[in-house]
């Protein structure tokens, strides 16, 4: 599927069975949130993004409303991704809302502030992806892109 943020002229694609993929890894954690860190690669023209996996946490905190997760350990996979020869890196974060909507929270807004403003991290305009879910199903989801301290939707 492809998906464009109109206010950046930004492209992003992702294959429908990974979005699947983390909401059935999420249903089998509701009625709490979950969530985890997406990764992939931009074309050269820095003008879309390929989002082609996810990396789950080996440690996090899951309540109804709050999702917190550790880095343990990701630096590795992300090193072992970047070595790989199709090179993916971190783009960004994505977690669910049980029973609730694909609207990002100030919660929300202010990770990916630090995020942004994270020198390791090192990247500025993170995704973050939302995903509204039920005890059974997926109801829907949301892409945005930072960018200035606002997350922009993609459509």
């Amino acid at each position: 599927m492809k998906l464009i943020n109109k206010h950046k002229e930004l492209e992003l694609v992702i294959e429908d069975k990974l979005i699947k993929k983390m909401s059935s890894i999420a249903i089998g954690h509701y009625p709490n949130e979950y969530g985890g860190f997406l990764v992939g690669n931009y074309s050269s023209s820095r003008k879309s993004l390929t989002i082609t996996d996810c990396i789950l946490p080996t440690k996090y905190k899951s309540h109804q409303f709050i999702f917190e997760r550790s880095t343990d350990g990701i630096e590795k996979r992300l090193n072992e991704l970047f070595s790989c020869e199709n090179k993916q890196y971190y783009v960004g974060e994505w977690h669910t809302h049980p029973n609730g909507s694909t609207n990002y929270s100030s919660t929300d807004l202010n990770a990916m502030i630090n995020i942004a403003n994270n020198d390791s991290i090192r990247i500025k305009n993170p995704i973050l992806l939302i995903i509204s879910i039920n005890k059974e199903k997926m109801s829907g989801f949301d892409f945005y892109l930072y960018d200035n301290k606002k997350l922009l939707r993609y459509e």
